[in-house]
């Protein structure tokens, strides 16, 4: 009996201006996701708290200012507490924290008048944790996002993983955060690198993530490999030239699916504009939703989000395909009035746009478009390569415009023989990309190489990671 195909997803969102509304956007992306029947969503690096990218927090060597110090204040003031220890290393409480074991889940209440003075339930956290298990639970969305939590009095980069019926099963916390953000997040240990694993409609999945540029570390990667993991996950804060080709290696190299997520950052912030035919705004919609389940638990802004005081004009996406030479095309992707939608809206089923698949991506999209390739309209650098100027098209007028972003996304999703199955996602803050896959097609690429196994020889290499367990995870 053939597997069932899986739809796993990604997107390139932005941290909004405060945590509940970053929140309320997860919400909205995992019901639209949900209606198009997306089975897992990953989305960036820090998406939940922010990427303070551009700043230092007024350090040089040797000093430090009062103001940074109050920038770095405002920063861990909007970071997640999740309810996590510090651990042994910056662990955690790993299994512990998963079945809300640590010391003080349960509590004495506090014997006042009408008071029993019956164990309650100690509320550890803000109810971060608590408001994505309640997104996945109720969209049925296996989510997966990067987010800043704070522990102690440190910040760390993390990444939860979000079961509909289990809640949070595992969570990871960067083990080597790059260059400046060494300044402000603490290392996380190897022992968080635990792969997770689910079941999807009598599919096993074990999956596990390395956060940006942990990418770069073969060590890191071949610990994830040895998991026996079929779905490799890479929140990252890299939108490089160079990013997707390492994704491609990845895929091959571990013989997994790999699913990449970058958030696209305009520089003038400008306000996200929702495909919604006819009906709500995001906004008013994400207003609703709160007036339906009661404002979020965390309220803290944060200042490394984009701000909404700035409108911007809608302007057609690009949608990005590779031949069997690995040449990118960019594709024009319009409908007949010739706007472009790059994922359909809840109840609206539009695969041919939203979704691409190796090796027939030219004759598989539906679109005018398609059947004649456009030229690729590169970004230029700004402001030292700071920001980059994309073309875009006010679609109210035609006219060709540019556009600014501090990032421009690059989400994608490539399969266990590297080929580009969705995306690269660029200059798109609201779409979701998304492809079916078939994870048998992992054990299929395992015939010629199985870098964990038969390939491996490990008679002769020896891995080991202190506090981690690399046994492998099973198939079935």
């Amino acid at each position: 009996m053939a597997h069932s195909k899986i739809r796993i997803a990604t997107a390139s969102p932005s941290t909004q201006s405060t945590t509940s509304e970053t929140l309320s956007q997860i919400a909205h992306l995992a019901r639209r996701a949900a209606s198009n029947h997306v089975d897992i969503l990953l989305l960036p690096e820090a998406y939940i708290g922010g990427y303070p990218r551009g700043t230092n927090f007024g350090c040089v060597m040797g000093s430090r200012s009062a103001e940074g110090r109050d920038e770095y204040l405002r920063y861990f003031q909007a970071a997640v507490d999740l309810g996590d220890i510090v651990g042994e290393g910056g662990a955690g409480g790993l299994e512990k924290w998963v079945r809300r074991e640590l010391v003080g889940d349960e509590i004495q209440g506090r014997v006042q008048e009408g008071d029993k003075g019956d164990k309650v339930k100690n509320k550890r956290g803000d109810g971060t944790r608590e408001e994505l298990e309640r997104i996945a639970r109720e969209t049925g969305v296996f989510l997966v996002t990067g987010c800043i939590e704070k522990a102690g009095g440190s910040l760390y980069c993390s990444a939860v993983y979000v079961c509909p019926k289990m809640g949070m099963i595992g969570k990871r916390r960067k083990v080597m955060p790059t260059a400046i953000e060494r300044l402000v997040w603490a290392q996380g240990s190897p022992a968080t690198l635990r792969a997770v694993s689910t079941v999807i409609r009598g599919v096993r999945i074990n999956l596990a993530a390395a956060i940006c540029w942990e990418n770069y570390m073969p060590m890191l990667r071949q610990s994830l490999y040895s998991q026996n993991i079929n779905l490799y996950l890479a929140p990252t804060a890299d939108g490089r030239d160079t990013w997707l080709p390492l994704m491609r290696t990845v895929a091959i190299e571990g013989r997994c699916f790999v699913v990449t997520s970058n958030m696209c950052v305009r520089k003038d912030g400008g306000k996200q504009q929702a495909k919604t035919n006819g009906g709500p705004t995001l906004a008013q919609q994400q207003q609703e939703q709160q007036q339906q389940t009661g404002t979020s638990a965390v309220a803290d802004p944060s200042p490394y989000s984009r701000s909404d005081s700035h409108s911007r004009p809608k302007h057609i996406r690009r949608q990005s395909i590779f031949d069997e030479d690995g040449n990118e095309i960019v594709l024009p992707c319009c409908n007949d009035q010739g706007v472009v939608e790059v994922e359909a809206e809840a109840g609206i089923h539009d695969e041919a746009v939203s979704t691409t698949t190796a090796k027939t991506s030219l004759s598989s999209a539906t679109t005018p478009a398609a059947s004649a390739p456009a030229p690729a309209l590169a970004p230029k650098p700004d402001n030292n390569g700071k920001t980059f100027k994309c073309p875009v098209i006010d679609r109210s007028t035609g006219a060709k415009t540019e556009e600014e972003f501090v990032s421009r996304g690059g989400s994608a999703i490539v399969s266990p023989f590297g080929d580009v199955l969705a995306g690269p996602q660029w200059e798109d803050d609201e779409g979701i990309i998304w492809a079916d896959v078939d994870f048998e097609d992992c054990i299929r690429g395992r015939l010629d190489l199985d870098t964990a196994g038969s390939y491996s020889r490990n008679d002769t290499f020896k891995l080991k990671v202190e506090g981690l367990d690399l046994s492998p995870l099973p198939y079935q």
